[in-house]
């Protein structure tokens, strides 16, 4: 009997860019921990852009992110505006509860970038205002709910692209 490649070979074969998900000024490190274990998930790569809230050492962090620390694609950025240099092509999507578009009107592609900004304050007005055609948000149907949980956010978002692309076979 012959079998064909490997299911993972297949899906390297024929793998598309990963998608980014970025991450301004997180606070909370169990937050961070579930986006790496994501990210890990799916092979999307995590970017940390500017002052963190905690220690890449931190203990929550570690435990959060458990044992997939290893298979976390990792970057560490100043600026959000050194990560764009880095990345001129680069499609980046900009989440937050002010955005008038939901996250499921839009057409991604893989490659794309979403960027989620911290915990307590969400993005910069000023990055939302020059950036209102790539800002989205995600419908919460509760008004006294003010946002969700930063890692569910990103799951959310993450797991429509990936459907969107083909990426969940």
């Amino acid at each position: 009997m012959v079998l064909g490649p490997h299911p993972m070979e297949r899906m390297m074969v024929n793998q598309s860019p990963p998608f980014h998900i970025v991450l301004v000024e997180p606070e909370i490190p169990p937050n961070t921990g579930n986006i790496a274990r994501l990210c890990a998930a799916t092979g999307t790569i995590l970017h940390l852009v500017g002052k963190l809230g905690f220690s890449l050492d931190d203990k929550h962090l570690k435990r959060a992110g458990l044992d997939y620390w290893p298979s976390v694609k990792l970057n560490r950025w100043e600026s959000l505006h050194e990560l764009k240099e880095s990345f001129p092509q680069g499609r980046f999507w900009y989440t937050s509860k002010k955005a008038a578009q939901s996250y499921t009107d839009k057409n991604y592609q893989s490659g794309d970038f979403f960027v989620f900004g911290k915990e307590t304050l969400g993005l910069p007005e000023e990055i939302l205002a020059d950036n209102r055609e790539h800002s989205i948000r995600i419908p919460v149907q509760d008004e006294a709910v003010r946002s969700l949980n930063l890692s569910t956010a990103a799951g959310i978002v993450l797991y429509e692209a990936l459907r969107q692309t083909g990426s969940l076979t």
